[in-house]
């Protein structure tokens, strides 16, 4: 009987990433998935149903950490002070991992209407989850609904620019304290994964914050 890695479950991840964007998701199968990451076809359907559902790996994790936090916010915390406590909480788990897959994950999206299809799903999942999190606390349905998008979408640009922030050459710049393509203080910086993330999320919530002011 093969012995069960206990690291399984990211190597798949990281196996159906790379050949996601080498040689496309239609052309990717199972198989190579698990022969890519140095285990069995069984393994692989012990931790997902399908190769689509690789992209969805750790989306309960997320929605859970930010419905945690969210719980957890001061009492008389308004709606998006409560997303901003959610975004703290599931923004400062992230990792080197989450980092390093960030660019292939989001190229296969974009390659693949499927892929494209289940993101859209997976961040229909987080907003549900935020959502019911501040009706948890008393706030209207309507407003939190609204609060919650806003927290997916306030976690969505910052995943996006900690990503690029990684990839952009080392220029000699202080990235701790320059300023990003989106007109926010960059704070990605090397000072930690999770403290870099929860910044540009922080970031992000105050950016549509102003611009829902400005909507009158």
């Amino acid at each position: 009987m093969p012995r069960w890695e206990p690291d399984a479950r990211a190597r798949l991840v990281v196996a159906a990433l790379h050949l996601f964007t080498e040689q496309g998701y239609d052309e990717t199968t199972v198989t190579q998935i698990a022969e890519r990451a140095g285990l069995t076809k069984s393994t692989f359907f012990r931790h997902f149903p399908d190769k689509r559902e690789v992209l969805a790996a750790g989306q309960e994790t997320l929605s859970g950490l930010f419905a945690e936090g969210i719980a957890d916010a001061p009492e008389g915390a308004t709606a998006l002070d409560a997303v901003g406590a959610g975004l703290d909480r599931a923004c400062s788990t992230m990792t080197s991992f989450n980092r390093e897959l960030g660019s292939r994950m989001s190229a296969a999206i974009a390659a693949n209407a499927e892929l494209r299809e289940r993101h859209r799903l997976k961040q229909v999942g987080m907003a549900a989850a935020m959502a019911d999190a501040l009706r948890a606390r008393g706030v209207p349905q309507a407003v939190a609904a609204l609060a919650a998008e806003m927290g997916v979408l306030a976690f969505s640009e910052a995943f996006t620019a900690w990503v690029a922030a990684d990839e952009a050459p080392d220029n000699g710049t202080d990235r701790t304290g320059g300023t990003d393509r989106t007109g926010g203080t960059d704070g990605a910086g090397d000072a930690g994964d999770g403290e870099g993330m929860v910044a540009l999320a922080r970031a992000a919530l105050d950016r549509l914050r102003g611009a829902l002011a400005e909507l009158g």
